[in-house]
């Protein structure tokens, strides 16, 4: 089976980084117009093959690297040939010579006829690239630089199709009260929001429809806010588009996701036709992460922090030591600006490889309905998503919204509910912790926690019964029918649920005895 594929020859000095070089690549298509997920194969001379820089970029890309001996790529024409080059490597340009090679498929340089330089040289400061199109044969790539089999060593089977992976990863806790007059535990935004300051700034923006948006000063806002360049920024329709982007365009064959934790992200991978490794963390170790429970192998890796449903949060230098050249590592921060002094967050790192940080503005600004969150990531990575968004993803109103969070007014509220959440969860632990038929998993970080308890499915019904929607546990990988989740509500609203609760497990019917 063949098919119109794109090879890009890279030339490059010694100690070239990874980084550099991915960022020639994508910079080049763009330019082109091409697209990264046409990429098959790096080309290059045989010994630069081994060279990090270039198995990094090629497996952050998710292809082989191609290795030509130089005597075979001084017998391939190039329209941009180097004295320079000549005399070192026998070829007038590595990079337009490789791309060539690699493209005419396995005949080599033998039929370059078959290939066509699309994109001619092109420098960074330490590496050249060039493109070229040809026809290569499909599933038989020339080189996969060493690497073993992926083995899901510590993980559960892996998953490729929704409808057979267990617990419905497309539940949400909105499911719970959709339609009902219920009080809501089930949902994580925070009540009485979003603030009427914020309201008139939407408002406001209604104004403008007619004009396509401009996410220029909201990107902008968000760099500002994280002391970032704003090429490190990119504004999604919610972070549910963001997973769906990662899963979509970024390169990786052997995706793992550590759960108990959001599912959308899994699903979004699932969706896109991976294979998913799961890393399942235990209750009885509080669901705290061992780095060495996910595999080497795994070339993209996703948590959460703090994560939900388990209200953990995972020490910042703990999740540094699952970055690593070639991964590609997806911290979800959706509720760190719900933990007051947002410790151990990694949005502003610049020095984590393959690092990504989703933000959501959903949760602490009760803005659900309007979709609007971020990525922080290197510009390369950024480049790679934003390729695969639509036009004019993110609306006016809620890049108007995400513009206003980032004022120093909006971070400092932010700051102020952040503190009243983890006063308000200290009453709600202290309340459940009068239950002795009750776990709670402890110490909590966000605006949740999670609870066990014997019968927790019949108890919710109960709750429900009563006025409280309480977020089911089945549907996490890693749970089951014995975990609930409880929003972080005021002082008021948890007294009324507490004693909703005392009276749900007084009325469970008494199970025959034997």
């Amino acid at each position: 089976m063949t098919r119109v594929a794109l090879v890009v020859g890279v030339g490059a000095r010694r100690g070239v980084p990874a980084g550099e070089v991915l960022g020639l690549v994508v910079g080049a298509l763009g330019a082109a117009g091409l697209r990264v997920r046409d990429v098959v194969a790096l080309a290059t001379l045989d010994v630069r093959a081994e060279e990090p820089g270039i198995t990094g970029a090629a497996a952050r890309l998710g292809v082989p690297v191609l290795p030509y001996p130089a005597e075979v790529l001084a017998r391939v024409p190039v329209p941009n040939p180097s004295r320079a080059a000549g005399a070192a490597v026998a070829t007038g340009s590595v990079a337009e010579a490789a791309a060539l090679a690699g493209a005419s498929g396995p005949g080599g340089a033998g039929a370059v006829g078959a290939a066509e330089l699309l994109v001619t040289k092109r420098k960074s400061a330490s590496a050249t690239c060039a493109v070229a199109r040809g026809v290569r044969s499909i599933g038989t790539p020339a080189s996969t630089n060493g690497a073993e089999p992926f083995t899901m060593a510590a993980m559960l089977p892996p998953t490729k199709h929704i409808d057979s992976a267990g617990p419905d990863l497309r539940h949400h806790g909105d499911a719970e009260v959709r339609g009902l007059d219920l009080t809501d535990l089930a949902v994580n935004v925070r009540t009485g929001t979003p603030p009427d300051w914020l309201r008139e700034r939407i408002a406001a923006s209604l104004g403008s429809l007619a004009a396509y948006p401009d996410g220029g000063p909201a990107r902008a806002a968000v760099a500002e806010r994280h002391g970032l360049p704003a090429e490190r920024v990119l504004l999604t329709a919610g972070a549910a588009e963001a997973f769906v982007l990662l899963a979509r365009a970024v390169p990786a064959r052997r995706p793992v996701v550590v759960h108990p934790q959001f599912t959308e992200p899994e699903a979004a991978l699932r969706a896109a036709g991976h294979e998913v490794g799961r890393v399942v963390l235990r209750p009885e170790d509080g669901f705290r992460l061992d780095p060495e429970a996910v595999p080497q192998e795994a070339d993209l890796v996703v948590i959460g922090n703090p994560t939900n449903p388990t209200s953990v949060l995972h020490p910042a230098g703990v999740l540094e030591r699952l970055a690593r050249p070639g991964r590609t590592l997806v911290v979800d921060e959706a509720f760190m600006d719900a933990v007051p002094g947002e410790r151990e967050a990694l949005c502003g790192r610049t020095d984590v490889p393959g690092l990504v940080v989703l933000r959501s503005l959903t949760k602490t600004w009760g803005l659900a309905g309007l979709r609007i969150g971020y990525v922080l990531a290197d510009p390369s990575t950024v480049a790679l998503l934003q390729e695969a968004q639509p036009l004019w993803p993110v609306s006016s109103p809620a890049l108007a919204a995400a513009e206003a969070c980032m004022e120093p007014r909006a971070l400092v509220e932010a700051a102020d509910a952040a503190d009243r959440v983890a006063v308000d969860r200290a009453h709600l632990l202290a309340g459940l912790a009068e239950f002795g038929e009750l776990r709670v998993v402890e110490p909590a970080a966000g605006p949740f926690v999670l609870a066990r308890l014997e019968r927790a499915d019949e108890v919710r019904e109960r709750l429900r019964s009563l006025g409280f929607a309480a977020r089911r546990g089945d549907t996490f990988p890693g749970l089951g029918r014995e975990w609930l989740r409880l929003a972080v509500r005021d002082r008021a609203t948890t007294n009324r649920f507490l004693q909703a609760l005392d009276l749900a497990l007084q009325g469970l019917p008494r199970r025959p005895a034997g």
